[in-house]
């Protein structure tokens, strides 16, 4: 009974969706240099914290403008094209990134690596909308998420053995090696998919772009603010854990493992139970609530059970609001220009990496890793205001 219910979830998923997770377990598995990338930067190649905070807004302007691109691409040539593409260049490309190391030349090669690297993401949200239908397209997007989150969690740690046995430069050379074998796989088993809308088809769906889409606009503003709280997650936490914290690479590695391992038990559970019990609105609602928390005790006590409990709350936060949040941005989006709402949608985060890192690294600077957590858990509950402003909104021209 216990198994039945477990398994329950992943039943009805379309075969194309399975394969789409394999080919993001295999590239997130394998993209260790991100989590350390900031340790990484101060470390080996001696960058002041401001200076990682400028290498952070590249990386946060290239991604901004891959995820523009990659959904205009998508609406042109297609989800698979852009998918491919992006895979086997990025490949090509961390290989490069592990030779730069003066300050400028690295800006520039993280703003292309992570150009090239985010065009997959709306190509990859328009794909799932055509793997999967109105009944299982919350689950679908669940299981691609798990597969991010397993690779999440395999690769930290991993990382972590890399890095204290060998060096930081493996780790480039992973990334290059399975992001192109994720372009295989791709290749091999999604070639044949028709993705393509014609061109009479765009036109005759052609709805309002997002940016004019209020409710929409409401939804991108929380998200954005949302986003640049979760970006301290992936830049300024495992600095906390080794500066303030004083625990060494393999032990943050296992820390940051702990968020993709509980995702990769509980997330699907958790969704299928919810996705159709309660609105989902509300349901992002109470992950920005946890995700608030999590920052918050941050201030209350620095012993391990206190840092495990923050990253249970923060894991338990991205459960409930990231998947709804990407469903309730696949509904609002149309045919014929689902590429534009999905690289809106993706834009928020990479808008949040171009404020984060500047943001974060900022207040940690000039007043302490405490103030930073304060000013996050702030950010999180305006996101819930928005968010709020949206679902009243939705309410009342539901009753009008």
């Amino acid at each position: 009974m216990m198994f039945d219910k477990l398994i329950n979830p992943y039943r009805n998923l379309s075969k194309d969706i399975w394969i789409l997770s394999l080919i993001t377990l295999i590239n997130r598995t394998g993209a260790m240099v991100i989590p350390f990338l900031s340790l990484y930067l101060t470390k080996s190649l001696g960058f002041t914290l401001m200076q990682v905070g400028i290498v952070m807004t590249f990386y946060g302007l290239g991604s901004f403008f891959g995820t523009w691109l990659g959904g205009k691409l998508t609406d042109i040539i297609g989800y698979f094209k852009v998918m491919y593409m992006s895979l086997f260049l990025g490949g090509v490309l961390f290989f490069v990134l592990q030779y730069i190391e003066t300050f400028w030349q690295f800006n520039v090669g993280i703003f292309v690596l992570i150009t090239i690297i985010d065009l997959f993401r709306p190509a990859m949200w328009v794909a799932i909308t055509d793997y999967s239908n109105d009944e299982n397209k919350t689950r679908s997007v669940t299981l691609i998420r798990l597969a991010i989150n397993l690779g999440f969690s395999v690769g930290p740690a991993l990382a972590g053995l890399i890095i204290a046995t060998i060096s930081y430069k493996g780790l480039f050379w992973i990334d290059a090696t399975t992001t192109l074998i994720a372009g295989v796989v791709l290749y091999k088993y999604l070639y044949q998919k028709t993705d393509v809308v014609k061109k009479d088809e765009k036109e005759k769906n052609k709805k309002t772009p997002p940016y004019k889409d209020f409710q929409f606009m409401l939804f991108w503003i929380a998200i954005f603010l949302s986003g640049v709280a979760f970006i301290q997650f992936i830049e300024i936490l495992p600095l906390f854990y080794n500066e303030v914290i004083h625990l060494e690479e393999q032990k943050i590695g296992y820390l940051l493992a702990l968020n993709g391992f509980l995702i990769f038990l509980t997330e699907m559970p958790i969704v299928d139970y919810f996705d159709k019990k309660y609105h989902h609105i509300k349901l992002v609602i109470f992950g920005m609530l946890l995700f608030a928390a999590s920052y918050f005790i941050l201030n209350l006590d620095h012993s391990i059970w206190v840092i495990i409990l923050g990253m249970v709350l923060l894991t338990f936060g991205e459960i409930f609001s990231f998947p709804f949040s990407n469903t309730y941005a696949m509904e609002r989006s149309k045919k014929g220009n689902q590429g534009a709402y999905m690289a809106m949608y993706g834009m928020t985060y990479s808008a949040a990496f171009i404020v984060g890192p500047i943001f974060g690294m900022y207040i940690v600077d000039n007043y302490g890793y405490a103030m930073l957590w304060y000013a996050v858990t702030g950010l999180l509950l305006v996101s819930c205001v928005f968010l709020i402003w949206l679902k009243r909104d939705m309410d009342y021209k539901e009753v009008g």
